[in-house]
């Protein structure tokens, strides 16, 4: 029988779990020794900048709006086709999130738009890199230079991509990163933010930590509120390890995305995610394989399509909604017709599987299913 395959999920091995239980040994659980090392290696990872950890890269969004000085009568123009995050956490500091719309293929922030966008009340720029398709950097660095604006860059999903030979994170402004499980690596829950100077740096460790600095005579003060986002040591052992790993991590999600190209050719054909240009072409993290369905030349919705993929022992996620249409978004001003590309993402998108658990054969039982039942619901 064949087995089930997971949609996503991290590759632990036997080193990295004996090293978690020296952690716990040793006694110190909450953030210590290995989340300085975590910092130093994320550090080293982007070029010399700054880095501070935190609980979840939701919290770096957080904190990075909070560094940035944004809240209540601030604007942030942003893409209306991202994950919940980049919303909730322009809302929770009081900001005005500002929609705009994307690229249907590389599914990239559409600049020409942000710059439209901007108002007296502007103040940052969040775009979201997808895998495949990093944002144009210098066009989005000189956008914002002429502005006066900061940007704060969700990473998440792209660890590992690079613009120009660069680390995404070891260039620009407020970078935050993802270390989710479904991610490249992974400190099981955590994030982290890449910062511009060791001021911002100390402000970002308190923020992450109640707001609380430390007077001369090592009493405790708040100045501003903080919230409680610190990273434990047993998260930032694992982190340290996969980090070790994301080159071979990377090699091999490169190796399942090619197979990918070369075996998803269905028909009707499904809108698929910028194909790098040549195999030398490793710019390209790749945390995610995402689709969009032909559902106009089907006779099932995606639900029914991801049903049948689901009674195949074939998982699937769906990345993403379109923000502007949730009720949060509507709350702000969004509604139907205004992002037509973001808007057919949110109906037609479909995640297949893509981890590092994953053979090649795995990757073409995947097509072999999509072809199947594409073909056998083709109007």
């Amino acid at each position: 029988m064949i087995g089930e395959l997971k949609f996503a999920g991290p590759e632990l091995d036997e080193a990295t779990i004996d090293g978690v239980a020296e952690v716990l040994r040793s006694g110190q659980l909450s953030s210590g020794p290995w989340v300085r090392r975590l910092e130093a290696d994320l550090s080293a990872f982007c070029g010399g900048r700054p880095v501070r950890v935190l609980s979840s890269a939701t919290a770096a969004v957080e904190v990075a709006l909070q560094l940035a000085g944004i809240g209540p009568g601030d604007e942030v123009i942003t893409s209306a086709s991202s994950f919940f995050t980049v919303l909730n956490m322009i809302v929770k500091v009081g900001a005005k999130p500002i929609f705009v719309e994307c690229d249907l293929v590389t599914r990239n922030i559409d600049l020409a738009q942000v710059e439209a966008a901007i108002t007296s009340a502007t103040r940052a720029i969040m775009p979201t890199h997808y895998p495949g398709a990093l944002v144009d950097m210098d066009a989005l660095y000189g956008l914002a230079r002429r502005h006066g604006l900061r940007v704060i860059e969700d990473a998440a999903l792209v660890i590992g991509s690079r613009w120009k030979g660069s680390n995404i994170g070891a260039f620009g402004d407020l970078v935050t990163f993802s270390f989710h499980p479904n991610k490249n690596i992974t400190s099981i829950e955590g994030g982290a933010l890449v910062v511009t100077d060791e001021s911002e740096a100390r402000r970002a460790e308190a923020l992450r930590f109640h707001g609380i600095t430390y007077l001369p005579d090592r009493t405790r003060d708040v100045a501003f509120p903080g919230g409680k986002f610190n990273l434990p040591d047993v998260n930032a052992r694992i982190g340290c390890a996969q980090l070790e790993r994301l080159p071979e991590f990377l090699t091999k999600r490169r190796r399942l995305v090619d197979r990918y190209f070369q075996r998803l050719t269905s028909d009707p054909p499904c809108v698929l995610p910028p194909r790098p240009q040549s195999r030398s072409d490793d710019d390209y993290s790749w945390n995610m394989f995402c689709i969009l369905l032909p559902l106009e030349r089907m006779n099932m919705n995606r639900r029914q399509f991801r049903d049948a993929l689901e009674a195949r022992g074939i998982a699937t996620g769906m990345s993403y909604e379109a923000l502007h249409l949730c009720t949060l978004g509507r709350q702000h001003g969004g509604r139907e017709g205004r992002f037509p590309n973001a808007e057919r993402i949110a109906r037609e998108t479909v995640t297949l599987p893509l981890h590092t658990g994953m053979s090649e054969a795995d990757v073409d039982r995947v097509c072999s299913a999509v072809i199947e039942v594409i073909a056998g619901s083709r109007r």
